[in-house]
Formats: C-alpha cells, structure tokens, sequence
C-alpha cells in the first residue's frame, strides 16, 4: 500500500489541490452581495482559504518539476513563498471563523487575532528559524509545523464551532432542516481537518512533531495524510455546495414576502375604495337625514329634539373615525421608528383622555425594524389600546417593549373588567394574531374576569424569512 501511495504521489496532491480548489470556485461564482444572512459574508473567507489551500498543495506538486529548469536560489523562494501561501490559507479559515461569531464585548480583539497571528509567524518562520537551524529543509518543515499548529489547527476549530453556532443561532430559524443538516456535516469536516491538517506535521526535532508526524502516521496506518485531507476537502466541499441553496431559500422567501406585500396593498385600496364609495357616502347620508328630521322634531318635540342631536354627534364621530381609517389605508408604511411610535400611540389623545397610560421602551439604541414591519407592531398595539377603551372599563394601561433573546416582546396589560379566561376571537384579535403571523410570531391574550387583560406579542427582531 505504501508503494501504491508512493507511485501516485503527484495524482494524491493534484486531487488534494483539485478539492479545496473547487469549493473556493464553487464559493465565488455564488456571489450574494443582496442576501441579509452573515453568512453570506464569511463565505468570502471559506473562498479565499479553498483557493490559497489549492495553490499550497500544487506547489508541492509542480515546485519539485521547476527544480530542474530554475536556479537553486529560484527554488528556495519558491519554498519561501509556498510557505507564505500555507500560512496565509490558514489565516483566511481563521476569519472565516471570526466573522461569523461577529464577536462583541471582550471578544473584539478576536478580529485582529488572525492577523497578529500570521504576523508572528512570519517574524519566526523568516527571520529567527534561518538564524538556529543551517539547514533549509528542516527550517522549511518547522515553519510548516508552526503554521498548522499556531493558524491551522485553531483556525479549524474556530470555525468549526463558529459554523455549528451559526448554524443553530441564524440558518436553523428558517425552518430548513437539509440545510441545517448539512452545515452541521461541513462543521464536523472542518473540526476533522483542523486534526489532519493541523496536527499531523512533516517531521521535526521536538515534541510533538517528533512523534505526531506525517512519516509515522503513514507507516503506522500505510496510507498519507494527504488522503485522509483530500477525503476530508472532497466531504466539506459537498457540504457547502450543497448549503448554498440557502441563498435560494431565502431568495424565494423575500419574492414571497414582496407577493404578499403586494396582495396586502391591493386590498387595503380594495377597502379604502369601499369606504370612501360605499360606508362614508352612506353614514354622511344618514346624518344628513338625522339632521333633517332634528329640525322638524325642535317644532314639536324638545326630548326628540335632543335625541337625534346625539345622534347626529355619533354619527359625525363615526364619519371622522371611517375618514381617519381611509387615510391610514391608502398611506405607504412610514419611517418612524419603532420607539417614536410607541410614544406618540401613547400619548394619542383618544387614548389618553380616557386611560392612564404609561410605557416603558428597552430597546438597544439606534436599531429599528423595517418600516413595514413597525406598521405591524404599532397595528396591534392600535388595536390592543382599543379594545381597552371600548370594552375594559380600565383606568390604567401599561405598555412594556423589551428585547428577550433576539425577539421582541411587546405587552399591554390594564386593570379593568377583563374577558373570561378564553376570549372568543373576534376580528379586532384575529387581526392581531394575523399581523403577529406576518411578523413570524405570535399574539396572546389572558384575562381573568375583574382582573384585567394582557396582550403580549412575541416577534423576531429580525426578519430573516
């Protein structure tokens, strides 16, 4: 076995360079400069290591050819630079790693770590190892060994328990579990190189490149490491190209959420249309009617008289009221951020003069959903404030809205006659629970008889639907 691995040398390089080759080619030509997934972003590294790794593993195949055409001092820089190039791959998976933890806090220093790192191998590799060790191959194979052991081996666990996180934290919302199944398989291939790729070394003269060394590891299992890392490049490679149909995921659901978008348009015009032509024509007919019969009751009858007077009262309420809810409905969402909505729903004088209204906003400072999406919020909020005014007889609503675990939760609790502890759902609360849906999350309400209501919506903070 060791013959046959001996003979076919340069083929078990060429596929080695071939695997990691493809899967930075395979990354690149998947350009999605549009998509909000970070990972979108972090896969730039995962190109840049596939293609610095590719180039590495060549050299060792076509450096040896060049031998016989170029000057020794030629072939020494070459090694210099096949090195550089190891180490700089390295580095590249190092990144990828950091960039999608997207450490904050005291683990910022982690995005300069890569670099420091390279650097500080480079000083050593390039100018102290020539200075201990006269001979070229043995400084060459410890420069080696110190690019696996200090970027290699880190860098792939990094990014092995980066990508695992990533995983679980951001792709596995999305309810897709191939892909969460296969990013999985990818973080358990780089965990399995960041072994084969950063332990097992060329041989060098102490521990553990001693012992733990490419030599020894063939001769005890007769087959070269460079097999089990093409088999591990070759598995990793798969994994990622199949996880890029994410990228389709999400594509499908953002021309979703547009299609949506647009039917909810279409029929909030339906009904702006339906007011203005049908109820408003209809309501201000009737008040005119009321009117008409409250000038010829003030002849007759003044306890009629002044019935019909409040009717016509209301009747004009409710024709400001319908004109109020046209214009809501032919407005585009606005730009108004989400606490500056909350604010000025709280202190609405409808509200107000009929309610004690107090908030309380946690919200991390200069962020905000989309304007679409804080239409929604301040809808069911519009609609829980209401219900208060309408049903609960309170005197004091509380209106709490916090960040709990990247999903944002918004409550409105008063102390009036309550509900029952099953509330039938009527429109005002489905149309909270559909909006709620709209958002990827859900809208509750409790209540006890004589102890108030609660509605509590519980949202993503981020869309990545």
């Amino acid at each position: 076995m060791i013959t046959f691995f001996e003979l076919n040398r340069d083929l078990i390089y060429f596929a080695y360079g071939l695997v990691f080759f493809v899967l930075g080619l395979a990354i690149a030509l998947q350009t999605r400069k549009y998509s909000r997934l970070d990972l979108a972003r972090s896969l730039t590294w995962l190109a840049a290591f596939g293609f610095a790794h590719g180039f590495n593993e060549w050299g060792d195949l076509f450096i040896p050819i060049q031998a016989a055409y170029l000057s020794p001092v030629a072939i020494e820089w070459l090694h210099r630079l096949h090195l550089l190039v190891l180490a700089c791959s390295f580095a590249f998976l190092f990144e990828f790693g950091v960039t999608l933890l997207k450490p904050l806090g005291r683990l910022r220093w982690l995005h300069g770590l890569s670099g420091l790192l390279l650097v500080a191998w480079t000083l050593i590799t390039f100018l102290a190892l020539p200075a201990i060790y006269a001979d070229a191959e043995t400084w060459h194979h410890i420069g080696d060994a110190l690019a696996r052991y200090l970027i290699g081996f880190t860098g792939g666990m990094l990014s092995a328990f980066a990508l695992r996180w990533h995983t679980m934290q951001r792709i596995a919302p999305l309810n897709v579990p191939h892909i969460v199944r296969t990013l999985r398989f990818a973080g358990i291939m780089l965990a399995l190189y960041a072994v084969f790729g950063g332990l097992i070394t060329p041989p060098i003269p102490f521990f553990p490149g001693n012992l733990l060394n490419s030599p020894n590891f063939q001769a005890f299992l007769g087959v070269p490491p460079p097999v089990f890392r093409s088999i591990i490049g070759f598995g990793l490679a798969l994994a990622i190209i199949r996880a890029l149909e994410v990228f389709d995921v999400e594509t499908e659901r953002m021309i979703e959420a547009m299609e949506q978008k647009q039917i909810l348009d279409a029929e909030r015009n339906r009904i702006a249309r339906e007011l203005h032509d049908g109820a408003i024509q209809k309501v201000y007919t009737a008040g005119l009617l009321v009117e008409s019969a409250s000038k010829l009751a003030a002849q007759d009858d003044g306890v009629m008289n002044g019935r019909l007077e409040k009717a016509q009262t209301v009747l004009n309420d409710a024709i400001g009221d319908l004109r109020r809810n046209l214009g809501e409905l032919s407005s585009s969402p606005g730009k108004e951020p989400l606490e500056d909505a909350l604010r000025r729903l709280a202190g609405d004088p409808r509200f107000r003069s009929l309610v004690d209204i107090t908030l309380q906003i946690d919200l991390p400072p200069g962020e905000s959903l989309s304007p679409v999406r804080t239409d929604h919020v301040i809808a069911v909020v519009n609609e829980a404030l209401s219900n208060v005014v309408r049903h609960s007889r309170a005197r004091r609503v509380h209106i709490t809205a916090r960040l709990l675990a990247d999903r944002l939760v918004v409550e409105i609790a008063d102390d009036g006659v309550g509900v029952g502890a099953n509330p039938q759902a009527g429109y005002g609360l489905r149309n909270m629970r559909d909006r709620a849906r709209l958002l990827g999350g859900e809208a509750g309400v409790s209540s006890e008889p004589g102890k108030g209501t609660r509605v509590v919506l519980n949202v993503p903070w981020r869309d990545e639907r």
